[in-house]
């Protein structure tokens, strides 16, 4: 497969499939398996984290008014009665803390992982299942919407936040790292809205502490790719034209997909919620399983 085309299938999996609740991991690893090919050498490595990057930087583009909002109401909020720990972006910071230190802790054991189509299988196939009967849950409070009595649902908007559940997400976005498979995404919105919060407002929260998490994540790759040993070895003064081709193509239509899927997301689960996505993890990752037990020799 030509190294442009390769570069353009890659970019358009990792944009579509980065911010759903379905996997960026999984589905780079099924495209590598499914076309057979061949991404652990130094330079395809970097590419996948440079098309990460990518995906990545959608988001304050995307969300740039209401960053512009919460900055401006920090640290009291909107009606002056929250501090810097309990303001949206206090407690994206909290959030993104209580994940990132276990799951440096667990690198070792994160990269074990990341080669294994079973644990990624079954890490689709039960996230759907909770993802499902969690949206089913509260499928009722959210049709009664925010004018109802309270029920299920008692926080639909992200400044209703409290320190407790924020804890509590970032906690459970800590499987997401440990299980490739997982989805980022779904740890979070499943974990927010089980917190008794709306889908909009899980969702929300997602995408922000998507933003630190993510992003600091890939660079710590990137600069482990770039100063890597032996043969993995990838030296940025080193790449030939073709090769900085092959990653601009790659960021750019990582970047524009990834824009264009959080844009119809928001739009989608607003009006339809997260089955059909819980239905589509379920149904792949019992394909995965298939898969890998063929493979086993």
């Amino acid at each position: 497969m030509h190294d442009y085309f390769l570069s353009l299938l890659l970019g358009i999996v990792e944009g579509l499939t980065e911010f759903l609740p379905v996997s960026s991991t999984a589905h780079l690893r099924i495209t590598e398996a499914l076309f057979h090919l061949s991404l652990g050498n130094g330079f395809w490595k970097m590419y996948t984290v440079v098309i990460q990057l990518g995906a990545i930087l959608c988001l304050p583009i995307y969300f740039r008014r209401r960053i512009a909002e919460l900055l401006g109401t920090f640290p009291r909020g909107r009606q002056g009665d929250q501090t810097a720990l309990t303001h949206p972006l206090g407690l994206t910071v909290v959030a993104f803390l209580v994940t990132a230190i276990p799951a440096f802790l667990l690198t070792k054991v994160i990269g074990k992982h990341l080669e294994s189509l079973t644990i990624m299988g079954g890490a689709l196939l039960i996230g759907g299942l909770v993802m499902w009967l969690v949206d089913a849950r509260n499928a009722g409070a959210e049709a009664a919407g925010e004018k109802a009595a309270p029920g299920r649902i008692r926080i639909w908007q992200m400044e209703g936040m409290g320190l407790g559940r924020a804890v509590w997400i970032g906690a459970c976005q800590i499987l997401s790292a440990v299980f490739p498979g997982t989805s980022r995404s779904m740890s979070t919105i499943a974990a927010g809205q089980l917190a008794g919060m709306s889908r909009a407002s899980a969702l929300e929260f997602s995408f922000f502490l998507s933003i630190p998490t993510m992003l600091v994540a890939t660079l710590y790759d990137l600069l482990k790719s770039v100063r890597g040993h032996g043969e993995n070895a990838v030296g940025v003064s080193g790449l030939d034209a073709h090769e900085w081709i092959v990653l601009l193509i790659g960021f750019v239509v990582s970047f524009m997909v990834a824009y264009a899927a959080v844009a119809w997301f928001i739009s989608w689960v607003r009006r339809r919620g997260f089955t059909p996505f819980a239905i589509y993890r379920i149904v792949v990752g019992a394909l995965v399983l298939i898969f890998a037990s063929r493979m086993v020799p």
